[in-house]
C-alpha cells in the first residue's frame, strides 16, 4: 500500500508558511507517494487548493491526520492535532525541542516517530535538509528591509541638487547564515556595513561580502557551527570594543541565538543610549529574550530616540519563498527516510538518529529524555 503523506493547515497565529508547495507535491507523486493537503493550507502564500493537482484535498483535520503515515508540519502540532495523528505514524517539522517538553510525552504515548528539523546535524551530507539555514537566510534578508522601513534615512549615498546624502552605517551582530545574508542585503542597498561575531573564523566571509569585520580578538568557536558562551572577562572586552561600533551605527541588526538557551545579551541599555537619535535596532533573537536588554517580543520600543524592534517568526513574512525552501528541505529528508516505497528509520544513520526525538513508544533523543526525567 502506498505511503500517505499529510500536510495540515498551520494554526499558529500569524503563520503564513505551508509544509509542501505544489512543485514538491508533484515530485513526490512521481515516486508513487499519496499526498493529502488540508483545504486552504497554502492560500496565505498564494497557492489555491486547485494548484495542488497531484494531491487530495481534505477538509477535516481529523480525517487528514488520521490517515497520514507521514505528517509534515511547519510548527509543532497542538495537543488536539497530536490526538488526531495516526498511531505509529511519522511526524516531521519544526518541533521546538527545547520547550514544552510535555508534547513529546504525548507523542511517545501515540507511538509517533517524531523528527525535529532543528536537530538535523550541520554536516555536508545534510545541507539540502538544513531547514534552520534556509529559514535563517530569509530572516537575515527581511531584517534589513524591516530596518530600512523603520529608519528615517536612505541606505545608499545619494548626490542631489540640494547636496549629498551620506550612506547609512549598518552593523550586523552575529555572522551565521542570517547575519551573512543581512550583510549582503545591506551592501546591495548601498550601506556601509560592519559585521561582528565572536567566531573569528568568519572574518573572511564578512570581508568577501564587502563588509568590515569588527575584531575583538576573542576566539569563541563552539560545536555545530555555534559560538561557545563567553567568560565574564571576555564579555567585558566584547562590550568595551563593540560599544564604539554600536554608537556609530545607524542600524544594528542582531542575530545571535543559541538553540535551547536564552539569547546572549550583547547590547546594554547604556550602549543604546550612546546611539544617535533616529537609529534602529532589529533584534532577530527576540524570541529567545533578545540580544538587546530593551527588546520586547513583537514590539517596537522607543528609548531616547532609538527604536528597538523585536520581530517574531520573520521567515513567515516571506511565506512564499520560505515555504518553497522548506518544502525542498523536507523532500530531501523524505528521500533519506523512504526506501523503495517503505519508511525506513535507520538508527545507524547520523541524520536520522540525531533528529529523532520519539520512537517506538519511548523518548529516543538523549538530551530531551534527560530533561523530561529531570522535570518529572
Amino acid at each position: 500500500m502506498a505511503i500517505q503523506i499529510c500536510v495540515p493547515k498551520e494554526v499558529r497565529a500569524g503563520e503564513q508558511r505551508v509544509a509542501l508547495v505544489p512543485d514538491v507535491v508533484n515530485r513526490l507523486a512521481k515516486q508513487d507517494l499519496l499526498v493529502n493537503i488540508q483545504a486552504g493550507a497554502g492560500e496565505l502564500v498564494g497557492y489555491a487548493d486547485r494548484d495542488y493537482e497531484n494531491a487530495s484535498i481534505v477538509h477535516s483535520s481529523s480525517d487528514l491526520l488520521g490517515k497520514g503515515d507521514i505528517t509534515l508540519v511547519v510548527n509543532p502540532p497542538t495537543d488536539e492535532q497530536i490526538e488526531q495523528l495516526k498511531d505509529g505514524s511519522v511526524l516531521i517539522g519544526f518541533l521546538n525541542p527545547h520547550s514544552d517538553l510535555e508534547r513529546f510525552t504525548k507523542l511517545k504515548q501515540k507511538n509517533i516517530s517524531a523528527f525535529a528539523m532543528e536537530l538535523i546535524p550541520r554536516i555536508s551530507r545534510a545541507q539540502g535538509m538544513d531547514a534552520l539555514s534556509s529559514q535563517a537566510s530569509i530572516a537575515g534578508y527581511k531584517a534589513v528591509l524591516l530596518a530600512s522601513n523603520i529608519l528615517g534615512k536612505f541606505f545608499p549615498m545619494l548626490t542631489t541638487a540640494a547636496g549629498t546624502i551620506r550612506p547609512s552605517k549598518v552593523l550586523i551582530i552575529g555572522v551565521g547564515v542570517a547575519g551573512l545574508q543581512a550583510i549582503a542585503t545591506a551592501r546591495r542597498l548601498g550601506a556601509i556595513v560592519e559585521g561582528y561575531d565572536v567566531r573569528a573564523a568568519v572574518k573572511e566571509q564578512v570581508e568577501s561580502l564587502g563588509a568590515k569585520f569588527v575584531d575583538i580578538e576573542i576566539k569563541a568557536e563552539g560545536s555545530g557551527g555555534y559560538a561557545r558562551e563567553l567568560t565574564d572577562a571576555e564579555k567585558q572586552q566584547q562590550q568595551a570594543i563593540l560599544a564604539k561600533h554600536v554608537a556609530a551605527a545607524d542600524v544594528v541588526i542582531t542575530t545571535a541565538a543559541i538553540p535551547g538557551q536564552p539569547s546572549p545579551r550583547i547590547i546594554s541599555t547604556s550602549m543604546v543610549e550612546a546611539m544617535r537619535g533616529g537609529s534602529v535596532i532589529v533584534d532577530l533573537a527576540a524570541e529567545g529574550g533578545g540580544n538587546c536588554e530593551l527588546t520586547k517580543i513583537d514590539a517596537t520600543v522607543l528609548h531616547q530616540g532609538v527604536k528597538i524592534f523585536g520581530p517574531v517568526n520573520v521567515p513567515s513574512m516571506l511565506g512564499n519563498h520560505a515555504s518553497e525552501l522548506y518544502a525542498k528541505n523536507l523532500l530531501n529528508f523524505l528521500e533519506l527516510l523512504i526506501d523503495d516505497g517503505t519508511i525506513n528509520i535507520d538508527l545507524e544513520d547520523e541524520i536520522i538518529n540525531s533528529s529523532l526525538i520519539t520512537h517506538a513508544g519511548s523518548i529516543h533523543h538523549t538530551a530531551i529524555k534527560e530533561k523530561l526525567e529531570g522535570a518529572s
